[in-house]
């Protein structure tokens, strides 16, 4: 009788092993987390890196290659980043994080006058080249949607770069019937990244789409550069009004930041 026997993919041994890496994954997040609280942030990083890897006693090598032998295997690298990101939570969130503007709509489901109705996965791990550049979004509006909904995209991002220029970008365009607003914002640091959009009183929404970009695919590198993007959240916010009060009309946002507004009107 013959037996079939399942094993899971074996990593060579010159590269840091899965369950290691994974833990070593776990530290480094939460040591950039601490690093982004001081004054001195990019010197920091370099020395809360460096204690991680002298706390898992391996080298900037090692840790660079193994970083390199993973990401150039997607399925096995983006399962090991759920993992950590999960464990992240964990930890935030033992930590009080529901205090922060993520952890306030952590608990939010699809319905409700305030939803969650991000219905895709909520983490991704990006590299300055295709196909792992972009990412693509589109959420059809459903009967839960009212005219005046407005709308609030957050998510965190963490940029591991040795070198190069971040050239990050978030895109969101909200279908009218008639018209399209469209949003977008450029990111280029690491933390929490909300994008606000207002909202339309005189159309009903036909849906939501947009993207995730990471530029620099021009740069000729021989160093990893990875944007991890985790807990993203689209939350809804039905108009707060009385049933005689008349609605007024959201202005849309203006200022000196990377935030930039568009109004497409479609021909019919």
């Amino acid at each position: 009788m013959a037996l079939m026997v399942s094993c899971k993919p074996k990593t060579p041994r010159q590269f840091i092993q899965p369950d290691e890496m994974e833990n070593i994954l776990v530290d480094y997040h939460l040591a950039m987390s601490m690093a982004e609280d001081t004054p001195e942030r990019g010197y920091n990083k370099q020395y809360y890196l460096e204690s991680v890897l002298q706390k898992h006693g391996v080298t900037r090598a090692d840790f660079d290659s193994s970083l390199v032998y993973y990401y150039t295997r997607s399925d096995r690298f983006d399962a090991m980043y759920k993992r950590v990101a999960d464990r992240l939570e964990e930890k935030a969130l033992a930590l009080g994080a529901t205090e922060g503007e993520i952890g306030r709509y952590s608990s939010l489901k699809g319905e409700g006058d305030t939803a969650n109705i991000w219905a895709e996965k909520n983490m991704m791990v990006m590299r300055p080249m295709p196909p792992y550049n972009r990412y693509d979004f589109a959420l059809p509006a459903d009967t839960t949607f009212r005219r005046g909904d407005s709308f609030l995209m957050q998510f965190m991002l963490d940029y591991m770069y040795q070198d190069g220029n971040k050239e990050g970008m978030v895109y969101v365009a909200v279908d009218y019937p008639d018209t399209i607003m469209s949003y977008q914002q450029r990111i280029s640091y690491s933390g929490l990244i909300q994008l606000r959009i207002p909202a339309n009183n005189t159309a009903d929404i036909k849906g939501i789409r947009g993207y995730f970009f990471l530029g620099g695919v021009s740069e000729p590198t021989t160093t990893q550069r990875l944007l991890f993007v985790n807990n993203i959240q689209l939350i809804r916010f039905h108009p707060e009004r009385h049933e005689d009060e008349p609605i007024k009309t959201d202005s849309i946002p203006s200022g000196t930041d990377a935030r930039r507004a568009n109004t497409e009107t479609i021909s019919r």
